[in-house]
């Protein structure tokens, strides 16, 4: 059948006379084109034919037919001509602007479904604007238009301001679109003024500034003149909050006049008012929000009439039921003033969020007016005003420093008196500490009351609980009054309306208990445990396993307990639960936890019970992981016995035999505290336990080879006799092997050396073997990569584990490095490895010929060979210091073509050498590694500062000036080596050498404003150093150094430089390093100071590096956004509509020409997924409507045919 054919009998069917087939017809013609958009393309004649009776039936009667008229338009419009979109769009707008009203909304809604079903790319996009949009200003300033078109024309010009931005920014549109907004702000419907807000708010960030700031200083700072209509005022007011949410730099420069005028309104008490403040908070100065609100809401929250809140001192007494009868003499239609105190705390809620740099003012002047009305007689004001609170305390665990004590003295970041009659710095923690008892009464005040509701209650807890997450141990004077009334909660009988309540309350008292000491509590403990014993046997999961979390908490904050009912009573309830199949998986895992800490903290009374909870834990089949790790803790913690060992030991066995990877590594944990509890290790576990092992003998999973070699050395340990046969027969052929793979390093190759010096402990004679078969098993081994490293460092184990074939060992080696030898270069390397890792515990003097012959290895034509060298001659240096050390710091002076060599040596000796022998050749060095690096390339300055800095952690007092003294030398070279060395000093972490760094610290790293772009480098490259591992002493110096710092990521056109590559130009970025650095260093502050920064500043360097040329500054600018959406998305969803397009240009990919490479293509890759992890931590913290800009953005991406896939993954991870 042909197009026309097909076509012909869909217009046939949407003629007919009956709905349904006209609706069929329909709905066959949207089929037809989602299965193949060419199915409609062929006659123009037919497909106007076609157009024009789908158009027709968006006048039908059957509101069906309509609806199914404007799907078919919404998939139309992505396909038809041009010609045919500008009459679908003229008879819509046609429709739209007539005066039947059913046919306006419908049209309405198919303008909107064109509008958003549009594609962003191609030309049709541009056409459809082009006359789409003129069209929709002009029906906006037609004053007979309705009200309700109005409102659908508004909503479609938002859509495109969202989805094509570029066509509407066209300063040559006719009308413009403010000349038509504007006028709208005065439209005598609400709904008008509101939706012109919005449309002008999304459409300002597209103006040129001077037309924004026209706006600003015509229409918004007039609207406060005195006289003003409080409508005008309300509706300017709203128009300034949604241009800060879109565009925040039109009004910042105005801030001082705009808030100066909202104040002045607020005075009036206006909700709306004091609501529209809160998307400006971000944008006021401190002393703005010093001067203005603070002192403003304050005193709206802390006024007082006769029918709101009873005096804090009536609200205390015994009277309850007579206050309660004198608040009910008032309505709540007498009470209007609540919405302001609600909205005047969303306001304050706002600014807690925004400025963590204010805390202490805002403890100082905001906190105390909360805590004044924690008890407001309208519960939603009351609710609000404890969420604010929470929030304050949020935002001090997150931005107030370090608390340094637990209990009674708190105190946050530098350093604190303690001597009486001294100043204390004023700190959030301090202040807070202070506010506790007014905090603690006025809540609890609230909590006792009968009548207060249970959702509410459970807001009150959740404040206690952040309260002691915060401030641990706080509530110690208030522990009676505390455990009354949680008491008195945990008494009610569970229902659906008290359960989440009482699991509050659980999870609070949880907290409460291992967070203060028994001698607060005890007095009241006797009155609490019943109603607990209770909740225990609750059917409620939820409330069983918070219950079994009490009884932990409460648990180990008494241990050693004795005896005690209560103890036996939680003891058989655990059991139950545990033995009963049916228990939920939480509350098992609480269960579980319970007996752990009764064989922990009250010993003597589960000891004398049958053990029958370890039968009914130790199951082989369902979950296993909380078992494994009960048993871990108790093996480690609990005083038991062979038999209970046994026991565990085989369960554990068992799980280890499971397939499959899950788990395995708590159980390798668990068998390595069980195997240490043995007094006596049984006979015939070796046999059973190693070949169990020997799967786990591979490279597959290395973490996990690490803990199985722990394991096999541990037994050679508990039981060589037994163990040696065993490990002989079944393991030792294997882990040769695994001894020369370079993919085991670090941590899990120390395993494999504590195995080999465990195996030769158990048998003396084996270690003659050891060492021939490692280097068989490296030769045989030709087929895979191998570490000759490796084998060095275990050959250099066994024979320190076995000194007495030293002697042998090195005359079998050392043979390859004879002039005469004429061994391959791998057997030279072997051998000159070996020789270093024995000559760093065995004085080689007797052998000296074998340095010297290391030494003439320097002239190696093999790299590999010259650095086994250099590894050799240093490492038998640190054996014997003062024959071989000489020579090569004679080297370093001299001979300029070993000076590298000789420089790594010398690394060897400084690294390896303890800290006793460092001081004494301490001397002898520092001055040639300086003279020797300050005119050198940068490899060789870098090994020499590694050394110097390690020299300088010897005698601090005696190098750290030197090192000062040169950060003026006039070398840029010297600057360069005092950097480099200061960095690595980091890594000493004693007092003493952190107080003699401290005064001097920041004179190194003012270094960043150095003239030389090295010497900058490697300020911020120390920077960078010192905040990872030092963050305590340059936090109070952060903004000094700030500002430096963020000049470094600005990208520099003077450093940049064009490179003739045969007939291409390739542009070269001398500063990229640098800068690459300078925003590594932002997102190590970001984790190490984050109380220090201002986040908007911070932000708008994190929005300078999304647009930086360079993919990597925006692959390190993408971590800090994932990082800010988790530790202030308060303030980053604010800068959304900003960061939203720069994000949309990293999605694009590379642009493929015929210069294209592979390279460019898999960077372009590589930033997108950088990309698309950032959006996706942003789409969980951005609440619905905050930046429409971003959604669309987000949901473009959620569709993508590339990209959806791993949004949704990344999305559910």
């Amino acid at each position: 059948m042909t197009k026309a054919y097909v076509m012909n009998g869909l217009i046939e069917k949407m003629q007919s006379g009956d709905q349904d087939f006209r609706y069929m017809g329909l709905n066959d013609l949207l089929v037809e084109i989602k299965q193949d958009p060419n199915s409609f393309l062929g006659e123009e004649a037919v497909e106007n034919k076609v157009l024009r009776q789908v158009l027709q039936l968006v006048e039908d009667k059957i509101s069906e037919v309509k609806n199914q008229a404007v799907k078919c338009l919404g998939q139309l419009i992505k396909i038809i001509r041009e010609p045919q979109m500008v009459f679908v769009v003229d008879k819509l707008i046609e429709f739209s602007a007539g005066k039947d009203e059913e046919l306006r909304d419908i049209a309405g809604l198919a303008l909107k479904t064109i509008t958003s079903e549009l594609p962003v790319e191609g030309k049709m996009a541009a056409k459809a604007c082009e006359k789409l949009t003129p069209k929709l200003l002009l029906q906006l300033t037609n004053p007979e238009i309705a009200p309700e078109t109005l409102l659908e024309t508004l909503s479609i010009l938002s859509i495109l301001i969202i989805r094509f931005p570029t066509y509407l920014s066209d300063p040559s549109l006719e009308p413009t679109p403010l000349s038509v907004l504007i006028p709208l702000l005065n439209h005598p419907r609400a709904a008008v003024r509101k939706r012109a807000i919005t449309t002008l708010a999304q459409f300002l960030p597209l103006t040129q500034p001077q037309s924004a700031s026209q706006l600003v200083q015509t229409v918004v700072l007039p609207a406060f003149a005195s006289g003003t209509n409080a409508d005008r005022q309300r509706t300017i007011v709203q128009l300034v909050a949604a241009v800060a949410r879109h565009s925040p730099h039109h009004v910042a420069p105005f801030m001082k006049d705009i808030v100066n005028g909202i104040i002045k309104a607020v005075s009036k008490d206006d909700e709306e008012l004091i609501n529209t403040l809160r998307p400006l908070r971000p944008w006021c100065s401190d002393a703005l929000l010093k001067s203005l609100v603070f002192c403003r809401l304050s005193s709206t929250l802390v006024r007082s009439t006769s029918n709101m809140t009873l005096d804090e001192d009536e609200e205390m007494a015994d009277g309850e039921d007579e206050d309660d009868e004198e608040l009910d003499e008032y309505s709540d239609d007498e009470d209007t003033s609540y919405k302001i105190r609600r909205s005047a705390t969303k306001l304050l809620a706002a600014v807690i969020a925004t400025r963590p740099e204010l805390l202490v003012t805002l403890y100082k002047e905001i906190s105390p007016a909360l805590i004044s009305r924690f008890g407001d007689r309208e519960v939603t004001v009351r609710v609000e005003i404890w969420a604010t609170y929470g929030l304050l305390l949020s935002q001090t665990a997150l931005y107030g420093g370090s608390l340094q004590t637990k209990d009674a003295e708190y105190i946050v970041g530098g350093k604190r008196k303690r001597d009486e009659g001294m100043e204390v710095e004023e700190t959030p923690y301090t202040l807070l500490r202070d506010q506790v008892p007014s905090f603690a009464k006025a809540l609890l005040a609230q909590l006792k009351s009968p009548k207060t509701p249970p959702a509410t209650l459970q807001a009150g807890f959740t404040l206690l609980h952040q309260l002691l997450t915060v401030l641990p141990g706080s509530l110690s004077a208030q522990a009676p009054l505390v455990l009354s009334n949680t008491r008195a909660v945990l008494s009610q009988s569970s229902t659906s309306s008290t359960s989440a309540l009482q699991v509050t309350c659980l999870s609070f008292l949880a907290l409460f208990f291992s967070t203060h000491s028994p001698p607060t509590f005890n007095g009241s403990l006797e009155s609490i445990l019943p109603v607990l014993l209770r909740s225990v046997g609750e059917k409620h999961p939820r409330l069983a396993s918070e219950s079994f979390r009490v009884f932990s908490s409460l648990l180990n904050a008494l241990k050693p307990l004795k005896n005690g009912d209560w103890v036996e009573r939680i003891y058989n309830e655990a059991v139950r639960r545990l033995s009963d199949h049916e228990t939920d998986a939480e509350v098992r895992e609480r269960a579980e936890e319970v007996i752990g800490d009764l064989w922990i903290s009250a010993i003597d009374v589960v000891k004398t019970k049958n053990r029958k909870e370890w039968e009914a834990m130790c199951r082989t089949s369902g979950r296993t992981e909380g078992a494994v790790k009960v048993i871990t803790r108790v093996a480690r913690e609990a005083e038991i016995g062979d038999d209970w060992v046994n026991g565990c030991v085989e369960w554990v066995l068992t799980l280890l035999r499971r397939s499959g990877r899950s788990g395995k590594s708590d159980i390798f944990s668990c068998l390595d505290a069980l195997l240490r509890r043995y007094r006596s290790l049984p006979a015939d576990l070796p046999a059973t336990l190693i070949p169990q092992l020997k799967p786990f003998i591979s490279t597959s999973d290395i973490s996990l080879l690490a803990q199985a070699l722990s394991i096999i050395a541990l037994l050679l340990e508990l039981s060589p006799v037994v163990t040696f046969p065993e490990v002989e027969r079944e393991v030792l052929q294997d882990i040769y092997a695994i001894a020369h793979s370079p993919l085991v390093s670090g941590v899990p190759f120390d395993s494999v050396l504590a195995f080999f010096a465990a195996l030769v402990e158990a048998d003396m004679q084996i270690a003659t073997h050891i060492v021939p078969n490692l280097v068989i098993s490296i030769e045989r081994d030709v087929k895979n990569p191998v570490s000759q490293a490796n084998v060095a460092k275990c050959v250099g184990q066994v024979v320190k584990s076995q000194h007495t074939i030293a002697a042998g060992t090195i005359a079998e080696f050392s043979k390859h490095l004879r002039p005469t030898s004429k061994a391959r270069p791998s057997q030279i390397v072997l051998s000159l490895l070996v020789m270093g890792e024995i000559g760093r515990f065995i004085d080689m003097w007797a052998q000296q010929d074998i340095f010297n012959q290391a030494i003439t290895h320097f002239a190696s034509e093999q790299e590999e060979v010259r650095t086994a060298a250099a590894f050799a001659a240093g490492n038998m240096a640190v054996g014997n210091l003062q024959h071989f050390l000489p020579v090569i710091v004679k080297m370093v002076e001299t001979d300029s073509q070993r000076r590298l060599l000789s420089l790594h040596a010398l690394k060897e000796v400084v690294t390896h050498c303890s800290h006793g022998q460092l001081e004494i050749v301490a001397d002898t060095l520092w001055v040639p590694l300086f003279q020797n690096s300050e005119n050198s390339e940068e490899t060789t300055r870098n090994v020499a500062a590694a050394c110097l800095g390690k020299l300088t952690t010897t005698h601090p007092s005696r190098y750290l000036p030197q090192l000062h003294d040169r950060i003026r030398d006039p070398n840029p070279a010297a600057r360069a080596t005092v950097l480099a060395a200061i960095r690595y000093t980091f890594a000493e972490t004693s007092q003493t050498f952190n107080e003699l760094l401290s005064p001097l610290l920041m004179d190194f790293l003012s270094l960043i404003s150095d003239p030389d772009l090295t010497v900058r480098r490697l300020a911020l490259s120390a920077l960078n150093s010192a905040a990872r591992a030092k963050p305590y002493l340059i936090a109070p110096h952060l903004s000094t150094i700030l500002p430096s710092l963020y000049k470094e990521t600005l990208l520099n056109p003077n450093l940049i430089r064009t490179v003739q590559m045969g007939p291409w130009t390739h542009k070269v970025d001398d500063g990229l390093e640098a800068r690459k650095t300078a925003y590594e260093t932002l997102y190590t502050l970001l984790d190490t100071c984050l109380s220090r920064l201002d986040l908007h500043e911070f932000l708008s360097k994190v929005l300078t590096g999304l647009a930086d040329d360079s993919d990597e500054v925006k692959v390190i600018s993408h971590m800090m956004l994932f990082r800010l959406s988790q530790v202030a998305p308060t303030a980053v969803s604010q800068r959304l509509d900003e960061i939203t397009p720069l994000l949309e240009r990293s999605m694009k990919g590379a642009t493929v020409t015929k210069d294209t490479v592979k390279q460019d293509v898999e960077r372009a890759a590589e930033l997108q997924r950088s990309t698309l992890r950032a959006v996706v931590a942003l789409s969980k913290i951005v609440p619905p409507g905050t930046s429409p800009k971003f959604e669309v953005f987000v949901e473009t991406t959620r569709r993508h045919p590339d990209f959806g896939k791993d949004f949704e993954e990344l999305l559910g991870a």
